[in-house]
């Protein structure tokens, strides 16, 4: 008995969800039907553009209250319905070519931009006041909305912008345009902008300056946007807040110990020691605090200066042959090797890669199925 008490309650509890859902949606096609049945008549369009929906009431429709017949096509299927205009304009975006001595010591860049500002002759009207009419295509919307049934009971909505007014929902005519702007509303005014580029920005950080786009009426000027482009550097590269160079010095330089200067980007003079017996080898990184960037909104501390050193080895024959062997005698002893007769000793040349023969035989390997995909390298110590 319990079994069956508890199907029943289920039971009961479904066939109430699907009533309730099967009234909701009853209740969206409804809504739907009357927006449809205003849009798609002309004459009740134009009572309900002029009236709204008491106008509607009042002209015999009974249809029950709803709001706008494109706020319910809004509801459902989404997209604006009587032009939304946007309430502020488009931003515009500039891009300012930095370099890296700018972004480290920070710098005040004059640009000069050409923006749309309200008319003054005609202060954004466009013409003759009063010559302002709406645009009798499509009652001011700015956008034409045709409504197309695809099938029982579902309708599609489909915007496009107003042939007549070209979107604005207005027109004036040609004898009564405004002399300065043609009717445009606005005119084309060049202003000068000052950029503070502070110390420690980054490549690709934005600038803004709200409220300095383009002019429109009705609209809030959009903003102006300044991007920072920094460019390549011939000694250092940023990473973060640090600062990474490259510095070539001689063998007896990693052997024997040096002193080397670095100028900074504020043109300051760095001296860096390495002592006698402090061995560099090719491609070591050494590290000086506090002398890459400055820290964004921190000028006054800063990154790393990271240097990767480069060893340069003499030419050959640089040293004559009865000198080698006291050459020999101050460096670490060499690593002995014993040779047998069953080895085969080979010549050790200088490679081209430019050599035909080669060319030819690498395109040879790389197209062998059986061998390896990838190119092969040749590397010296």
């Amino acid at each position: 008995m319990v079994f069956y008490q508890k199907c029943f309650s289920k039971s009961r509890h479904h066939s109430r969800a699907v009533f309730s859902s099967l009234r909701s949606n009853l209740v969206k096609f409804k809504l739907i039907s009357q927006a449809y049945e205003v849009l798609s008549d002309a004459k009740k369009r134009d009572i309900y553009d002029q009236g709204g929906e008491q106008a509607i009431k009042e002209g015999g429709s009974g249809s029950p209250s709803f709001s706008s017949p494109m706020d319910i096509f809004d509801m459902f299927f989404g997209g604006g319905g009587r032009m939304a205009r946007e309430r502020r304009g488009k931003n515009v975006v500039h891009q300012l070519s930095v370099t890296l001595e700018d972004l480290y010591n920070g710098v005040t860049k004059k640009l000069a931009l050409q923006k749309n500002v309200i008319c003054e002759k005609c202060e954004g009207v466009g013409g003759k006041k009063g010559s302002v009419e709406k645009c009798p295509l499509c009652k001011g919307r700015g956008m034409q909305v045709h409504i197309q049934q695809v099938g029982p009971g579902v309708v599609q909505q489909i915007q496009t912008v107003c042939i007549e007014c070209k979107g604005q929902g207005e027109r004036i005519s040609p004898r009564d345009r405004c002399e300065v702007c043609g009717g445009a509303k606005v005119t084309r005014e060049k202003k000068i902008i000052e950029v503070h580029v502070e110390k420690g920005m980054k490549d690709g950080q934005k600038i803004l300056f709200h409220g300095e786009g383009d002019q429109e009426p009705e609209l809030e000027p959009g903003d102006v946007i300044i991007v920072l482009d920094q460019k390549d550097h011939s000694v250092f590269q940023r990473r973060g807040h640090d600062l990474i160079m490259k510095m070539k010095i001689q063998l007896s330089e990693a052997l024997c110990g040096f002193k080397k200067m670095i100028k900074t980007l504020d043109d300051r003079v760095l001296v860096i020691t390495s002592k006698a017996g402090e061995v560099i080898k090719h491609g070591d990184l050494k590290c000086v605090h506090d002398e890459g960037m400055p820290i964004y909104k921190a000028p006054l501390e800063k990154g790393t200066l990271i240097i990767q050193f480069l060893v340069t080895f003499p030419e050959k024959h640089w040293l004559p042959p009865d000198k080698l062997p006291q050459l020999e005698a101050l460096l670490p002893p060499r690593h002995k090797v014993r040779v047998t007769d069953d080895m085969d000793q080979v010549e050790l040349k200088e490679f081209d890669p430019s050599e035909q023969g080669w060319r030819q035989h690498r395109e040879a390997y790389e197209d062998d199925d059986d061998g390896p995909r990838a190119g092969v390298q040749c590397q010296t110590a």
